[in-house]
């Protein structure tokens, strides 16, 4: 077979349980800290931010968490979503390894997002909550959590990083379609917006600024709570469907990974691929290679401080131990929005401490060029922080060719670009540069660390 082969389950095979990797680490994770006493914090600490259910799943220790019907059954709009043996792709480089993709831009919203802002905006429901706050850098979690209120009847308010609210207007108006109002930030509209343009007039807005913005939000309104993209740990357990059902397709292919590989900015869509993968080693099965990509202009895996930080810049968080390159590090406005984050999922930083996963930077331009290549032998045009994933498993299929190895390579395509077209044309025009990051200023935000004894 010459072509692109695919890998499709039915609706029978919908996962019925999340899986939680805390179940089987070897190492517990660090406890989350209170911000001002520095003590673990218990979950009526949360209850102004998430819902009781939401709270429970963040402390859960269970390996299976059931998923609700009512979730399953909006998941059977695009789940099980399609695995494929990317052949074209292959004889394109004319690598020796088997390429194989799980693709999440078959959701409405053209992302893996949904599959945690379904439940979310669910138990929000459950609760009687009417309005959810959050903040979105490239637009992908707020038009999927807007996707999701429209379902549930909720109100959503999204803060959206200035540089991308300019950069993707065509986001911002999908996140209007759904019902969603939309506002750039840092903005005048919470303390914390307003602060950081005092000090700042042109501040070109980071998700650190965001999240600020939409906790604030949520702090202040009984009838709202606050809705999480990426990074905590209830987040990454509901976007494990992705990897479940890439086991189950593996085994369909009669095959199975020697690398996993995931685009990573606070770490959803590549915890998603990798943990059940992960889990699987951990109880004894094959261990791959698990490798998170994260962009050199943001690189908080390869070059961040594993230590306890704000997960957002006006410190109105918890405190959690992860790899950041320091709550106040604004990074430049290079196209992959999504990954320009300054922490790292605490779950995925605690991996990459015990050494069960690996990470890689590289820069903007180098990335897009593999999703040029692979959009012209596979089709999809990839979203900019896809091509993280895309860029890595090309590196890793030519270094098998030169090696005269056929390890099987499957990475996560965490959704698609087509709302990223200017950043393409940008790409074509020459314009798309590799923008270094102010070491000035990253050295300053780590030094800037929180004391925790």
């Amino acid at each position: 077979m010459s072509g692109t082969v695919k890998y499709q389950l039915d609706e029978s095979h919908i996962p019925t349980h999340w899986y939680n990797i805390a179940a089987d680490l070897p190492v517990p994770l660090a406890p989350v800290l209170h911000p001002g006493t520095k003590e673990p914090i218990g979950p009526s600490d949360l209850e102004p931010l998430f819902p009781m259910e939401i709270i429970l799943q963040e402390v859960s220790q269970e390996r299976e968490i059931e998923i609700p019907e009512p979730v399953r059954e909006v998941y059977r709009q695009w789940r099980p979503a399609p695995l494929y043996r990317a052949r074209r792709l292959e004889q394109a480089l004319g690598t020796t390894a088997r390429l194989y993709y799980k693709y999440e831009g078959v959701s409405p919203s053209g992302s893996h997002k949904p599959n945690t802002a379904v439940p979310q905006a669910f138990y929000n429901k459950e609760a009687g909550i009417k309005r959810l706050s959050t903040e979105t850098g490239a637009g992908q979690w707020g038009s999927s959590l807007a996707f999701a209120g429209s379902l549930f009847g909720l109100t959503v308010e999204v803060f959206m990083v200035k540089i991308s609210y300019q950069q993707k207007p065509y986001r911002r108006a999908l996140m209007e379609t759904y019902g969603a109002r939309c506002v750039a930030s840092p903005s005048d509209e919470t303390d914390s917006g307003r602060a950081i343009l005092k000090e700042h007039p042109d501040s070109t807005g980071s998700l650190g600024i965001a999240i600020s913005e939409a906790v604030e939000v949520a702090a202040k309104r009984d009838d709202t709570k606050y809705a999480l993209g990426s990074v905590l740990n209830h987040v990454l357990t509901h976007q494990t469907v992705i990897g479940l059902e890439s086991l189950a397709q593996m085994e369909m292919a009669d095959d199975y990974p020697d690398f996993v590989i995931g685009c990573a900015g606070g770490g959803s869509n590549f915890a998603g691929l990798a943990f059940p993968f992960i889990g699987n080693s951990l109880r004894g099965g094959k261990k791959p290679r698990v490798i998170a990509v994260e962009p050199a202009a943001c690189p908080t895996l390869t070059r961040g401080h594993f230590a306890y930080d704000f997960g957002d810049t006006a410190h109105l968080t918890p405190l959690v131990k992860m790899h950041t390159l320091g709550s106040t590090f604004i990074p430049p406005g290079f196209h992959a929005g999504g990954l320009r984050y300054h922490g790292m999922a605490p779950m995925v930083s605690h991996l990459k401490q015990l050494g069960l996963i690996e990470a890689e930077a590289w820069h903007q331009s180098a990335c897009f060029a593999a999703g040029v290549a692979f959009a012209r032998a596979e089709g999809i045009v990839p979203a900019p922080e896809s091509n993280h994933a895309v860029k890595s498993a090309i590196h890793h299929a030519l270094r098998a060719k030169e090696a005269g190895t056929s390890p099987v390579i499957l990475f996560s395509l965490s959704g698609h670009g087509h709302f990223d077209m200017q950043a393409y044309t940008d790409y074509f025009a020459g314009k798309l540069v590799d923008q270094p990051y102010d070491e000035a200023a990253l050295k300053q935000a780590l030094d800037c660390l929180p004391q925790v004894a």
